[in-house]
């Protein structure tokens, strides 16, 4: 059953403040115009946590996006994130604008800042300041840097210091890693895994708790967190620690385990007023894909459901954008709401701009076709307007059609056609070209070498 509990606060401050008192906000407003949806039934379903729409009231250049389903089961468009940021051995700012340029040029709905390395506050608000895509950070990867300690000699208090100033700086949502609690470790620890933990917010907050022998932070002050993040309608992403990091750990008892958890802190945020995404896998094999989405779905109250991939195979370095396209488009058929790119540099390096492209590229192809798959309204108008234009041979159509113009054009243009209305994959022999002369009349006649 859905849970709806009313905020403990006495004016609206968030977007699921302002649903429960009946009310649609400018941002469900723009969410239903650019999803071609009645407003009230994105209202309703902000008021239930169904859909979530990352707006921090500070963030200016926002054009607001929603995931999730409405209350009628209807899901939205499958959005897609892109992971950047500033790297301690590839510290290249101007790399990083090159990535954000890429990012908003092929249309990411959301752009994670996941800097780690030395003073990251300016770089995140100029990005807040230029996006219109939403923002998402990890705070606890910017902790080490912004206070300059050792990570055991940090504190509750800090981390909840650093948690305040990405939500003040315009941040719409946070990756926050609270569902790894003592009972979900003491699940690692005796099960085992091949990979262990590959979640690097969840391996630092592993080496806290163990160093100082304390819970999880983010799960002891969990209601200090969503006091900080209802302030400014920060959404908390709830970041799987355990997510698994092979194939054959999926679906495993520590990522159940803390899915369980997650699941509980979903209902807290509601109950703050807190909008919420859900975060999952990970590697995971096809056949298990979709039954972990109704899973996710069922323990956490129908929550939008953000994932990684899922990457399907292990053994394709280089390759992982499609491995994780793979999954993707599975995941997001069978329920994901949110999709998160992986780059062909995944496991290797840091990505550079062609990695960005690559990577967006094949996560929006999943999205797209997941969404034709779950019958998004109007997901198919495109490709039918597509297929038209090359019924017509009509190839500045396709071009501006294409989810990469600028690609499909430099690759048509790379081998100039002899012959007008053609290429150079069938020439004269083009079926398209051949029916369309004959369904206007015309004789067609190919030259010998062209049999």
């Amino acid at each position: 059953m859905t849970h709806v509990a009313s905020a403990p606060h006495e004016a609206p401050l968030t977007q699921i403040d302002h649903a429960r008192a009946g009310r649609v906000t400018p941002q469900m407003a723009a969410v239903a115009a650019a999803e071609g949806r009645d407003a009230e039934a994105i209202r309703a379903a902000v008021a239930c946590g169904r859909i979530a729409i990352p707006a921090n009231v500070r963030h200016g250049s926002l054009a607001p996006a929603g995931v999730g389903s409405t209350l009628d089961g209807v899901p939205l468009s499958t959005k897609v994130n892109v992971n950047l940021g500033i790297s301690g051995d590839l510290s290249d700012e101007a790399a990083e604008w090159e990535k954000v340029a890429v990012a908003l040029e092929l249309g990411a709905d959301a752009i994670m800042d996941l800097s780690n390395s030395g003073k990251t506050a300016a770089f995140r608000r100029e990005l807040i300041r230029r996006s219109p895509a939403m923002i998402g950070t990890v705070p606890m990867y910017d902790a080490i840097g912004y206070l300059e300690k050792a990570l055991v000699a940090i504190t509750p208090e800090d981390f909840l210091r650093v948690v305040r100033a990405h939500a003040e700086d315009g941040v719409d949502f946070v990756t926050i890693h609270a569902g790894m609690n003592r009972r979900v470790i003491e699940s690692f620890k005796e099960t085992g895994r091949l990979a262990n933990i590959v979640s690097r917010g969840g391996s630092l907050i592993f080496a806290w708790m163990e160093a100082t022998g304390r819970e999880n932070p983010f799960y002891e002050y969990y209601d200090e967190v969503l006091a900080i993040l209802h302030e400014f309608d920060v959404t908390i992403s709830l970041g799987d620690a355990m997510r698994p990091g092979s194939g054959y750990d999926a679906t495993d008892a520590a990522q159940v385990a803390e899915l369980v958890e997650l699941g509980k802190l979903t209902k807290r945020a509601w109950d703050a007023g807190v909008q919420v995404m859900v975060e999952g896998p990970g590697h995971m094999a096809l056949d298990e894909i979709a039954a972990n989405m109704r899973l996710e779905k069922r323990l956490c109250h129908g929550a939008p459901f953000y994932v990684l991939g899922p990457l399907v195979t292990d053994i394709a370095p280089g390759y992982d954008h499609i491995t994780a396209a793979i999954g993707g488009a599975v995941a997001a058929s069978a329920g994901a709401d949110f999709l998160c790119y992986v780059t062909p540099a995944e496991h290797l390096r840091l990505p550079d701009a062609s990695d960005v492209r690559e990577g967006l590229v094949a996560t929006k192809i999943a999205a797209h076709a997941a969404d034709i798959a779950k019958g998004v309204p109007g997901a198919r108008d495109r490709d039918d307007r597509m297929s038209d234009a090359r019924r017509r041979v009509a190839w500045d159509e396709m071009f501006d059609l294409a989810l990469d113009p600028a690609r499909a054009r430099a690759v048509f243009e790379s081998a100039p056609p002899s012959n007008e209305g053609t290429c150079t994959m069938c020439g004269k022999m083009c079926a398209l070209r051949t029916v369309n002369a004959i369904m206007d009349g015309l004789a067609v006649d190919l030259d010998a070498d062209q049999r």
